[in-house]
Order: C-alpha cells, then structure tokens, then sequence
C-alpha cells in the first residue's frame, strides 16, 4: 500500500499569499484546499511578514504537510523593489517551514507551467484549467494567486520520491 502524502504548495506575495494543498497516494489526488493570505498596505513592511509568517505556521501546524514547493522569486527589470519585497516574504515562508522540519522545493514558474500545460509560457487562465483537470473540479479556483499555489503543489506531489 502506498504512503499518503501531503504538500502545501505557496505562491508568495506581499499583499496575496496564495497556498493550495493536496493530498493522495500514488498519482491520485484524494484531497485538496486553498486560500490566501493577505496583508493591508496600510500596515509596516514587518507587520505584513508577521502576519503572513503567523498565518503560515498555523496552516502548517494543523495540516502537517510532508513538503512545501514554493515559487521561485523574480524580479521584473522595471520593478526591483517588488523583487526584494517578495525576496522578503519567501524568508519568511521558508523560515515556517524550516522551524517544523518540512522539507522545502523552490520551483521557477516557467517550470510549473510546463508541466502542468505543457506551455512554460502559459497564462493564468491557462493554468488554473489545468489545475481544475488535475483535481477533477468543475468550479473555478480563484483568486489566481490561490490557484498558482494548488500548481505549485501538485508538481510538488507528482515529483515526490
């Protein structure tokens, strides 16, 4: 009998940070959930990554996932503060991982969307159709940074050893 496994899959974001989970056994999804984590503008830079550090180790603690795939940061050549602000918010979201021992993958999203729709060069809508085969969900899975996240994590269960 084949171990069940669960991975958290998160698409980080100063204001959205999208996470999806699944889990399953072998190449069949049994479960899955998603939602997002936001923070205000009008609160501290340290305050948003509280929140999203705090946020994040609740889901961790009460999901207990065997890994977490998370998007690799990037920065746009016009936007290099978005780059480091996010570099930011990764910290602390490998921080949540690292301090309950959950193994962490960082994927490009070039190499997601390949995957999933066999286009790296894939739009959001794109993708969130090939999540929504995958899982056998006939609803749209909004927002878009939600949906991401639920990509990032079935990669995530379909890599996994």
């Amino acid at each position: 009998m084949q171990r069940s496994l669960k991975v958290i899959g998160v698409d980080p974001g100063l204001a959205d940070t999208g996470f999806g989970i699944v889990q399953g056994s072998g190449p069949r999804i049994r479960d899955y959930a998603f939602g997002t984590i936001r923070t205000s503008k009008t609160e501290t830079l340290p305050n948003r990554l509280h929140h999203i550090f705090s946020e994040l180790c609740s889901i961790l603690n009460s999901e207990k996932p065997d890994l977490m795939v998370i998007e690799d940061i990037f920065s746009l050549k016009q936007y290099p503060k978005s780059g480091i602000a996010l570099g930011k918010v990764c910290g602390v979201i490998l921080l949540a991982g690292s301090q309950r021992g959950i193994q962490a993958v960082e994927l490009p999203t070039k190499e997601v969307k390949r995957i999933l729709t066999g286009n790296g060069n894939a739009n959001k809508d794109q993708v969130e159709r090939a999540v929504r085969h995958f899982l056998k969900r006939d609803i749209s899975i909004t927002p878009s940074h939600a949906s991401d996240a639920i990509a990032l994590a079935l990669v995530g269960f379909f890599r996994h050893p």
